[in-house]
């Protein structure tokens, strides 16, 4: 199973976004997909239209089976629930004495022959649940708008991400999305060429801005669903096609 985890430190970036439809891409491309959401503010439910009784929280508390933690959510997509049942697990993690990293991994080992990709969502800033996240991790997804203060945030998410690789090698930035690109807008294109510049092959194709990829979540569904004409579904396919193409490489 690979696990991508969908992270960078500052917000308002596209990260749920990016989650929701890369799991939706991909599991209309065939793939087992699980999309776990480690954000108290439990977003990834709202935007695919689904309501959970359970998720994570339950899950690694053990109040609940691995199974009934499972939300399906469309054929080959299952949802792990986040919300604020997670500022309590948060509370949980930060007042263990020893392994307080590992406890989303060690909760998570149950899916892994179900799943062909896990999905993490995870929350803007660097708390414990990220930490917890990068380290079931092995490849990080980083969705970069194009803007002078997130470039900057990225350099800074790569010195905190090499922090975490001294203690998990596995776990490598594989790729840089960069989101809200606009062609009318001439810094957009000028940090775009930056990010290519710095970071090479890891810089996916751009998700250009798109008043249908924001409308989306807001009818439960998928930019797939959704407005599947549109340039935000014909991004999001490139990148599933860029990331299932990697697997096969």
């Amino acid at each position: 199973m690979r696990k991508i985890a969908v992270a960078l430190s500052k917000g308002g970036v596209g990260k749920t976004t990016t989650a929701v439809n890369l799991a939706a891409g991909l599991a209309l491309a065939g793939q087992r997909v699980l999309l776990v959401d480690v954000d108290t503010q439990g977003q990834v439910t709202k935007a695919l239209g689904v309501q959970a009784a359970l998720g994570l929280a339950d899950l690694v508390t053990g109040e609940t089976t691995p199974a009934e933690a499972l939300l399906p959510a469309r054929e080959r997509l299952a949802v792990l629930a986040g919300g604020r049942a997670l500022a309590g697990l948060k509370r949980q993690i930060t007042r263990r004495d020893f392994g307080g990293e590992q406890v989303l991994a060690e909760a998570l080992t149950v899916y892994e022959d179900q799943f062909d990709f896990a999905i993490l969502d995870t929350a803007p800033g660097w708390d414990a649940l990220t930490v917890n996240a990068l380290f079931y991790a092995h490849e990080v997804l980083a969705p970069v708008s194009l803007e002078v203060l997130t470039l900057q945030g990225l350099i800074e998410f790569g010195t905190s991400l090499a922090a975490i690789q001294k203690y998990h090698p596995a776990l490598h930035l594989a790729y840089i999305l960069p989101t809200f690109f606009d062609r009318r807008v001439r810094k957009s294109a000028e940090i775009l060429e930056q990010l290519q510049s710095h970071y090479g092959e890891q810089v996916c194709a751009p998700v250009r801005y798109s008043v249908r990829l924001s409308e989306a979540p807001g009818y439960g569904q998928s930019i797939f669903e959704f407005a599947p004409h549109s340039p935000g579904a014909e991004d999001y396919q490139a990148l599933v096609e860029r990331i299932t193409r990697d697997d096969r490489a």
